[in-house]
């Protein structure tokens, strides 16, 4: 009987050959999954505007500022969380290739500050911050679920060692012991794509009646609780880690769990509603 998986995914598809003189470039699974995630998420926004008769030609420059805010904000939260002395010594390292840290904290600040600035200029259209907010999270949930995928198909943020029969030995992965560990990146890949639909399912529920700021609390109470709980079955990712009886994503997981708790409760507060 088969007690463990062997994962031995090749993280790159293809490899596009040099052309001109540039090149070649690698064509890997996490990429296409990245923008995937960008893809269908328009898709499915320009139904979410035209359900609620919000102006079409918006979408495009939506699409732009989350790009844009998502990965500058994972990159800069991977530097400043896990090695603010490269942000500092050489601050280019941040938005130059290869893109080999993204930090999910950092994207959350990144995606409410692009929000943030889209928002500013389109309240007659009824797209406050937390109306739009209360939309974009899910997608960010469906685009988090492809997003662990693309790791998985890494054999990156790999698991604790463990004796349950779907332990993964990740061949591709010379960092730690190619022994079974937990697929913590399926665990996370298959609870955003859970928390997808149940947003989805809210947002159908109410639509343009939607309580200001629900949405964006359950997302963040739902997403970091796990997340919290997924670290113990986790590898750290950064050596210095190892001193602290939580690691950094704990730690950062922790107030924004409670930020969404607090939207949860004031969602059909009177005040919030002013605000969003």
């Amino acid at each position: 009987m088969i007690s463990y998986i062997i994962w031995d995914v090749n993280p790159e598809i293809f490899t596009i050959p040099q052309t001109l003189g540039f090149g070649p470039f690698p064509v890997r699974w996490y990429g296409l999954f990245f923008a995937a995630g960008f893809l269908i998420g328009q898709q499915i926004m320009i139904h979410i505007f035209k359900k609620e008769r919000k102006p079409l030609e918006d979408i495009d420059a939506l699409t732009l500022y989350m790009v844009i805010s998502t990965v500058v904000g994972a990159r800069v939260g991977h530097f400043l969380f896990y090695e603010p002395e490269v942000l500092f010594k050489n601050p280019l390292e941040v938005i130059l290739p290869p893109y080999a840290g993204l930090a999910s904290h950092g994207a959350v600040i990144g995606i409410i500050t692009g929000l943030y600035l889209y928002s500013r200029s389109r309240k007659a259209t009824g797209q406050t911050f937390l109306w739009i907010a209360d939309r974009m999270v899910i997608l960010v949930a469906l685009a988090g679920s492809f997003i662990r995928f693309g790791n998985l198909m890494n054999s990156e943020i790999v698991g604790r060692p463990t004796d349950v029969p779907w332990g993964f030995i990740f061949m591709k992965n010379t960092e730690f012991l190619q022994i079974p560990r937990h697929p913590a990146q399926l665990y996370e890949s298959i609870s955003c794509f859970i928390l997808f639909f149940i947003l989805l399912g809210l947002w159908n529920k109410f639509k343009e009646n939607t309580p200001r700021g629900l949405l964006v609390g359950v997302f963040f109470v739902w997403v970091f609780t796990l997340r919290f709980l997924y670290e113990f079955l986790k590898e750290n990712q950064e050596a210095f880690e190892a001193n602290y009886a939580l690691n950094m994503g704990q730690i950062l997981s922790i107030p924004v769990v409670i930020l969404g708790l607090y939207f949860i409760i004031q969602s059909r507060n009177k005040t919030i509603q002013r605000v969003g």
